[in-house]
């Protein structure tokens, strides 16, 4: 589609003969309060037939970035979780993109502080709607998704699943290995200077706070989001008796590309 004069024009029919077997979401955009009054937007994927009086299981979905946004597109993903029937929740929370320079830069040196608050009062809101069941609660992300879902389940223990992707999970750790080298020291300053708060950040320093089983999952030549933070979290979960499993691509980076491994990965979102 192409938008002009706020309306939208349709520019290719390439994919009417697939769309017309699928039967896709309906996605809600929503408006809700974080915990400090805040403004918060989301996108919600309503499981197929929705019933509004029903408690669906629900998925918070923290996206990427964090510099980035959802926003009104199609997602696989979120499509294929909804067709298994979860809600799913897609907020923009402080540190997002699109809401101006003092949204994104709210979590400037404070990562999983407003940015968390305003992810979890997304959940509060769904369920507040009467949408979904406080007791069926699930988080999962990919790349900062998955360190927005390890500051969730080193900070709230509503959840009863969780599968983080890509993400990392000690700070210092990363120091010279990734491509973020000058952006850690122009926000966190230096690890040897500035420690207290590269650890305060980081969620390894809470792990043991985890309840929440957790897959965790990635490409075992990710120079982005190393695997080795995975695999800290998920060796700190063994030792600390909380259901985990690994797993690890051989030959993929930050983002997983070979269709098997794709259709994998899905196959394990879903089953756990």
């Amino acid at each position: 589609f192409m938008l002009e004069n706020m309306e939208l024009r349709k520019l290719t029919s390439v994919n009417d003969p697939l769309m017309s077997e699928l039967k896709l979401a309906e996605v809600e955009n929503i408006h809700y309060k974080s915990i400090d009054g805040t403004e918060i937007e989301a996108f919600i994927y309503k499981p197929i037939g929705f019933n509004p009086n029903f408690k669906y299981p629900t998925i918070l979905a923290p996206h990427g970035g964090p510099m980035a946004q959802y926003t009104y597109e199609f997602d696989f993903e979120y499509q294929l979780w909804a067709a298994n029937g979860y809600l799913v929740v897609a907020p923009n929370p402080r540190g997002s993109t699109g809401y101006g320079q003092e949204f994104t830069q709210a979590i400037y040196a404070k990562w999983g502080q407003k940015d968390f608050e305003d992810v979890i009062a997304g959940v509060d809101y769904v369920i507040e709607k009467g949408y979904a069941d406080p007791d069926r609660l699930g988080v999962g992300g990919w790349s900062y998704g998955g360190i927005m879902t390890n500051y969730v389940i080193t900070q709230s223990q509503r959840f009863k699943g969780a599968v983080s992707g890509a993400s990392i999970a000690f700070y210092r750790a990363n120091y010279g290995h990734d491509i973020y080298q000058l952006w850690y020291e122009m926000e966190f300053g230096l690890p040897w200077e500035n420690t207290e708060l590269w650890d305060k950040l980081s969620p390894m320093t809470n792990i043991t706070n985890v309840k929440t089983p957790t897959l965790f999952i990635g490409g075992k030549q990710d120079f982005n989001c190393p695997i080795l933070h995975s695999e800290m979290m998920y060796q700190s979960l063994k030792k600390l008796g909380v259901p985990t499993q690994l797993v690890v691509y051989p030959d993929e980076h930050h983002g997983i590309e070979y269709p098997a491994f794709q259709k994998d990965r899905y196959e394990r979102y879903i089953n756990w």
